[in-house]
């Protein structure tokens, strides 16, 4: 009874046409080379530019190659689903995978919430900023986001890979998810959703209570500033890392903080695809659409051909 039968699992991704599967491969593909290829230029601009030598942009560096690990651990394989008949992963490579998503999640919760602590130090107390946003404030709170990372989805990992699977082992989604995998349990998992709940109460809501109490501090400032400029240019280098965290939590709360009684996989899958597919894609498009000095640092860097000799 407490053994599992089934040797390996299947991922059903997006069941459809042959057709419809070559597009949606062409398509993610150019997808993730968008990701990877935007991503390390942002990476590239910060380290090269000493102007962008800032605490905002030490976190954004982190977070740039947090969603290059993000996208790089469920895309892949879902590429390879994509053209292949074999849609097979073991059992060891889906709870490794498991864990990498739910890890790499984690940190993301943790490092925006730094983002958001940064900004409001800047923006409430500019003249204490240097102190309070030193080079070891940034590293301990880089540090503190990996760590918080660690735990929890291992705890929830080895604790959903210790159930017995014995029926079915389709799962209804194109990564292994903790809320698909739960599903085909020949178990009893009332106390695994309770603790998957109460694990993403506290990696989720948390960090998003911190950043609602740094904005709130942030707007009432904002708002006692004389210009309407003022105000503007203020709010401006807060919207890149709103739009994020919108895009994030919004997308991950509704798939892990909703009641089991309330579970559809099939809308999840779809869901699934914001935070692990199109959030790491859009984060280079919305720093450097709407942050202008990292588009001036890339002049500077063509300017200069420091871009190309880095390159070629």
């Amino acid at each position: 009874m407490n053994k599992t039968s089934i040797k390996y699992f299947i991922l059903l991704g997006f069941p459809s046409y042959l057709e419809v599967q070559i597009l949606m491969f062409v398509l993610l593909s150019a997808v993730y080379a968008i990701t990877v290829i935007g991503n390390c230029l942002v990476i590239l601009i910060i380290w090269a530019d000493i102007t962008l030598h800032t605490p905002m942009y030490f976190f954004l560096r982190i977070l740039s190659f947090l969603e290059i690990c993000y996208i790089s651990t469920t895309l892949p394989k879902m590429l390879h689903n994509l053209v292949s008949e074999d849609k097979s992963i073991s059992i060891s490579g889906c709870a490794t995978q498991m864990y990498f998503i739910l890890f790499l999640g984690t940190v993301e919760c943790f490092l925006l919430a730094s983002m958001a602590y940064d900004r409001c130090i800047a923006i409430c107390f500019p003249l204490h900023y240097i102190v309070l946003m030193s080079k070891e404030v940034c590293i301990y709170l880089a540090l503190a986001s990996w760590m918080g990372g660690v735990l929890i989805p291992l705890v929830n990992t080895t604790w959903t890979f210790s159930l017995p699977y014995c029926g079915s082992n389709k799962i209804n989604n194109f990564f292994c998810d903790l809320p698909p995998i739960l599903k085909l349990a020949c178990a009893d998992t009332s106390l695994n959703d309770s603790v998957m709940l109460v694990s993403s109460l506290v990696i989720t809501l948390i960090p998003f209570i911190f950043i609602l109490a740094s904005y709130t501090c942030i707007v009432d400032t904002v708002l006692r500033l004389p210009s309407s400029e003022s105000r503007h240019k203020v709010f401006s280098t807060c919207s890149s890392h709103l739009i994020m965290v919108t895009l994030f939590y919004g997308s991950a709360s509704f798939i892990y903080l909703h009641p089991k009684s309330s579970y559809s996989l099939e809308r999840d899958k779809y869901l699934s695809l914001l935070y692990t597919v199109i959030t790491p894609m859009m984060n280079p498009i919305i720093y450097s659409l709407r942050n202008t000095e990292l588009k001036k640092a890339l002049a500077r860097m063509f300017k200069r051909k420091i871009l190309p000799r880095i390159l070629f």
